[in-house]
């Protein structure tokens, strides 16, 4: 006989809030996690008095009242709105594109002298790769100086060898708003992601330090649903073969009677010789500038191994036609399992959309 109602594989986003619903339903939950902590790539540590982002920048953003005001349920957000700055040969540039950008780039002061440069140097094909994608948005210059080496160093491979649909999401703006996001709502949980998360889960069981890999047959047993938030090439055994992902290190430091490291949350660096893609400075997150000491994190790409963490799914053709394979495997029992989160659907999600995808999920 079942123990549980759902259990629930990963504390992320996904399982936080398909876990939440559930219990809101008055259904048993256990949630478990191969992780020590709670909250997925969310986690937060505060150290310092700073809320520490373990695996890289979490910025919440959406348009959406609905998910906005679910989220808002479970902690109080700052009106943090995100801002990057990139270095390029120790110039600094404004991004996302926007008319800071053009100015720095080209000395411009109005939309149409950006445009009328643009236009000369755009791509006028379709474009078939993320290349000709970015140079088809905002020219030759721009892509050398602020898109190529920094595409390379992410995804270790030739813009020319990428999907488009890698550079779509990148916003381009004939003015001077340099805002990375569009989105009405934006702000980051005053307490940190972990204890937004937290307050999701509340009147769950939960393990961690729990792999359901390795006793899958035990974990089946004890929930009439399981929900699946792990890599779905992983759960089928690897059946049609690997998922390709990229991964991530981190390298933090706090550096003591510096008040301000460099002004800003986020540097990205876009040379292809600087071996680290960005540098966090946390305490901006959280938009305090009290401490005497910061603590700042270099962001290393590396290739994905079993030894370490998957973050960004490589969706080109090779493998959305083997991610397919397993999504006919996974339609097959969803009697007895949900699957849910950017690794069981091979998605590049955005927070706000995790939790959109599990609060669409009938349960």
């Amino acid at each position: 006989m079942n123990k549980f109602d759902y259990l629930i594989v990963g504390c992320g986003f996904y399982g936080a809030t398909i876990a939440q619903r559930a219990r809101d339903l008055g259904k048993s939950v256990l949630i478990i996690d191969k992780r020590e902590h709670i909250a997925g790539n969310a986690y937060t540590e505060k150290i310092h008095n700073i809320n520490i982002h373990k695996y890289g920048a979490h910025i919440f953003h959406t348009s959406s009242g609905k998910i906005w005001n679910y989220i808002n349920q479970f902690g109080k957000f700052n009106n943090y709105r995100h801002k990057v700055i990139a270095d390029y040969n120790n110039c600094l540039y404004s991004l996302p594109f926007n008319m800071w950008t053009f100015n720095q780039v080209w000395g411009i002061k109005n939309p149409n002298e950006a445009l009328e440069i643009i236009n000369s140097q755009r791509f006028l094909g379709t474009p078939r790769n993320l290349e000709e994608q970015a140079i088809s948005m905002v020219g030759y210059d721009i892509y050398n100086i602020l898109i190529k080496g920094y595409t390379i160093k992410q995804w270790n491979k030739d813009p020319k060898d990428l999907p488009p649909s890698i550079i779509k999401r990148i916003p381009i703006r004939f003015s001077f708003n340099d805002d990375y996001f569009d989105d009405k709502y934006q702000g980051i949980p005053i307490e940190g992601y972990t204890k937004l998360i937290e307050n999701m889960i509340s009147g769950c069981d939960i393990e961690l330090n729990s792999n359901y890999i390795d006793n899958r047959n035990y974990y089946d047993s004890l929930a009439k649903k399981i929900v699946y938030t792990g890599p779905v090439d992983q759960f089928f055994e690897y059946k049609y073969g690997n998922l390709e992902y990229r991964s991530l290190s981190f390298e933090t430091e706090i550096i003591e009677q510096t008040n301000n490291f460099q002004g800003n949350s986020v540097v990205n660096y876009t040379n292809s010789d600087i071996p680290y893609t960005r540098i966090l400075e946390h305490k901006h997150f959280d938009m305090i500038d009290s401490n005497k000491s910061t603590i700042i994190t270099k962001e290393y790409p590396k290739n994905f191994n079993i030894n370490n963490e998957p973050y960004y799914p490589i969706n080109d053709d090779k493998n959305i036609s083997i991610y397919n394979k397993y999504k006919i495997m996974k339609d097959n029992i969803k009697y007895k399992f949900l699957f849910g989160g950017r690794l069981a659907e091979y998605k590049y999600y955005d927070m706000h959309q995790v939790i959109g995808s599990a609060l669409a999920t009938e349960i």
